[in-house]
């Protein structure tokens, strides 16, 4: 079983009902560690050690996040910017992550006609969060795309939530990306 670090950062935790519910399943998901980094850092002074050892205990890295005026919150870009660092992440000797799997959670409150050309926010989703998709590519890990939970204030406690929960769990299982990497004899 493939061991998933979810990387969870949200700034307003506490007024976020869809993803408070999103935390609580991945949290009782066998073989997922939630790693909250504003419930971890909240003087936003990263333990980068700490951070590099829970990645090297995991074989899957999950980013979950709103997407916050464009883009990831500020914790988990200052995340990216000390943890992956020269010669641990990438570069000639950075190996560190080579051979993992990532994927993206991503939340936001718009629904799917404003994240595409022509609509209020001009760009599609895949567009936004493709630095993370280039991170990856950079730190010779398998970026496997993002898990987009759209529209969150339409979202409502009943049916519509159980639904994404659902998914995200299968999601977070990995079921159907663990069988697509070991034929691709990846893991």
């Amino acid at each position: 079983m493939a061991r998933v670090l979810m990387l969870f950062a949200h700034p307003a935790y506490q007024r976020s009902r869809i993803n408070r519910h999103l935390i609580r399943v991945a949290a009782d998901i066998e073989g997922v560690t939630v790693n909250d980094l504003y419930e971890c850092y909240p003087d936003l002074l990263i333990d980068v050690r700490r951070e590099q050892q829970l990645l090297s205990e995991h074989d899957v890295i999950a980013f979950h996040h709103p997407l916050s005026w464009y883009s990831s919150s500020a914790i988990l870009k200052e995340w990216r910017d000390l943890v992956l660092t020269h010669g641990w992440a990438y570069g000639g000797e950075g190996r560190a992550l080579e051979g993992k799997v990532a994927i993206q959670c991503v939340a936001t409150e718009g629904g799917a006609q404003v994240y595409r050309e022509g609509g209020f926010n001009r760009f599609t989703i895949r567009q936004f969060i493709a630095p993370f998709d280039q991170t990856c590519q950079v730190c010779k890990m398998t970026w496997l795309g993002a898990l987009v939970v759209r529209g969150t204030p339409e979202i409502g406690d009943g049916g519509g939530t159980v639904q994404i929960a659902v998914g995200f769990s299968k999601h977070l299982g990995m079921d159907e990306w663990i069988r697509l990497l070991r034929k691709r004899r990846l893991v």
